[in-house]
């Protein structure tokens, strides 16, 4: 069910996120957790981004993202109920699952998923798979059907990097899709689809200096930013949208 959406334009010769792979295992492979962030979607939410990409676009903001190796291993059912505790007394209003690729681990993440719905909490999930493609993976993947049944908002399809957009707030690229699953986020994806809207960064710096970049920026505006902030945790250029998406 599409309640509203903001409508991506071009890039259907894409064969990007053509093909899902089905994936086993009972654990999710993750690489970071934050409580709260108001740069990946609306409002104050938690975010998680998931280890290993089969998508692997082009130009994509979070290459270290893409091998499954590296990642931290836990079981989904424990993962939820602290992050929906975290979120909670962060104040969070809802999630937000990037990477990597999600619906890669559509079954882990559909256990996340449905405990922070089942907490009252919001649910937006961002895939490099088009919306139609995961439709038909869910007629015979449970996990898939599973997870976009607890999504409210999903921004969907490949970045393509000759395809930049400007005028809409947390995709990449202009063929990319911003749809309201549920009515929760309905009145924010009509606003995008009216009146456009602007991204937010976010820089955090931890105690021993590392520097982690959530939201939109290019590589020129990131160079000047943390020009002058000393020991920095990661390259510039591997953080375009920083270790958003």
């Amino acid at each position: 069910m599409i309640v509203t959406q903001s409508l991506g334009v071009g890039g259907e010769g894409s064969l990007l996120g053509a093909a899902p792979p089905a994936r086993g295992g009972a654990a999710l492979r993750w690489s970071r957790f934050v409580p709260a962030t108001a740069a990946e979607g609306p409002g104050l939410r938690a975010a998680v981004w998931v280890q290993g990409c089969s998508v692997r676009c082009p130009g994509c903001f979070n290459p270290h993202m893409w091998a499954e190796r590296g990642a931290l291993l836990d079981d989904p059912a424990d993962l939820a109920s602290r992050w929906v505790e975290d979120a909670r007394a962060a104040g969070a209003e809802g999630l937000t699952l990037l990477g990597g690729e999600p619906f890669d681990q559509a079954d882990a993440l559909a256990t996340v998923a449905e405990a922070f719905r089942d907490a009252g909490l919001g649910v937006m999930a961002f895939s490099g798979y088009t919306l139609d493609r995961l439709q038909a993976w869910a007629a015979e993947r449970d996990g898939v059907a599973r997870l976009l049944a607890a999504t409210d908002l999903l921004c969907d399809g490949p970045y393509l990097a000759d395809l930049p957009d400007t005028r809409r707030p947390w995709i990449g690229s202009q063929n990319q899709s911003i749809r309201a699953l549920t009515p929760r986020y309905a009145a924010e994806v009509d606003r995008i689809a009216r009146d456009g809207g602007r991204d937010a960064l976010e820089v955090r710096i931890s105690a021993d200096g590392a520097v982690a970049v959530n939201g939109w920026a290019t590589d020129a505006a990131l160079a000047d930013l943390l020009d002058d902030l000393g020991v920095r945790g990661d390259r510039v250029a591997s953080m375009r949208k920083g270790t958003s998406r």
